[in-house]
C-alpha cells in the first residue's frame, strides 16, 4: 500500500503528464489516501481534467476538488450570453430532447433541470454545456421519468455478462434505493467489472452506482 507521501508524488507527476492541466497552478495534499486540489485554473474543463488525472492514480481512495476557475479576460461573459450558448449547444445535440430541459445560469455556473428518459441523455447535456466559454461550473439537477427496478437492473447486467460468455451474476448483490444502485460482490476481472458497471447504467431510472464490488 502506497504512504501519502507517495500518492502525493504520484498525483503530482500525473498532473505534470496531462497537457490538460496547468499543473504548476494545482496545489496537492494527501491524508489517508484522500487527494486535495487546490488552486486557480483558467477553464473548467482543465479543472475537471485535473480530477480525472488525480483518479488515474492507484492508491487514491477519492479526490476533494478546492479549484477556483478565474477566467482570463478574453474568456468572460455575461450569463445571457452563456445562457444562450448553452441553450444552442442542447439543442444542436441530437442525443439530448431539449425541449425538455431548462437552463439557468449565474455568475458563470449553469444549473440544468428537467426531466428525461435515459441516463445517456442527462450525463449528454451536461457535457454539452461544460465546455462553453465563460463557464465556472455546471450543476445537473435533470431527474429521470423512468423508475429503477432491482430485476431489471438485475436482468441487464446478466444480459450484458452472458454476451460477452462471462456469465456468472450469483455473487453479484444488486441493492436499490429510489433511483440509486448499490453492487456488492465479486467479479473476475476490469473487463468483467466494466460490463457490470455499464449494464447498470443501462438501467431506466438509474441516476448514481454506488460501486462496492470486488475483483478476484
Amino acid at each position: 500500500m502506497k504512504t501519502d507521501v507517495q500518492l502525493k508524488k504520484d498525483v503530482e507527476t500525473e498532473l505534470d503528464w496531462d497537457p490538460e492541466v496547468e499543473s504548476a497552478s494545482i496545489g496537492v495534499e494527501v491524508r489517508n489516501g484522500i487527494v486535495t486540489l487546490a488552486g486557480h485554473l483558467h477553464s473548467y474543463p482543465e479543472k475537471l481534467a485535473a480530477e480525472r488525472a488525480a483518479q488515474r492514480v492507484a492508491g487514491v481512495k477519492g479526490v476533494a476538488v478546492e479549484i477556483d476557475v478565474k477566467l482570463p479576460g478574453s474568456s468572460h461573459r455575461t450569463d445571457g450570453d452563456i445562457a444562450q450558448a448553452a441553450t444552442d449547444a442542447l439543442r444542436w445535440n441530437a442525443s439530448i430532447p431539449y425541449e425538455l430541459i431548462k437552463v439557468k445560469v449565474d455568475g458563470g455556473w449553469i444549473t440544468l433541470s428537467g426531466d428525461v428518459d435515459w441516463n445517456y441523455q442527462r450525463t449528454n447535456a451536461e457535457t454539452a454545456v461544460r465546455s462553453l466559454i465563460g463557464v465556472k461550473g455546471v450543476i445537473n439537477l435533470i431527474q429521470l421519468k423512468q423508475k429503477v427496478s432491482p430485476a431489471n437492473v438485475k436482468t441487464k447486467i446478466e444480459a450484458a455478462l452472458q454476451r460477452a460468455a462471462h456469465f456468472d451474476v450469483k455473487g453479484i448483490k444488486v441493492l436499490v434505493d429510489h433511483s440509486t444502485v448499490t453492487l456488492e460482490g465479486k467479479v473476475h476481472s476490469l473487463a468483467e467489472h466494466r460490463l457490470v458497471k455499464n449494464a447498470t447504467w443501462a438501467a431506466p431510472g438509474v441516476l448514481q452506482v454506488v460501486d462496492h464490488l470486488m475483483i478476484g
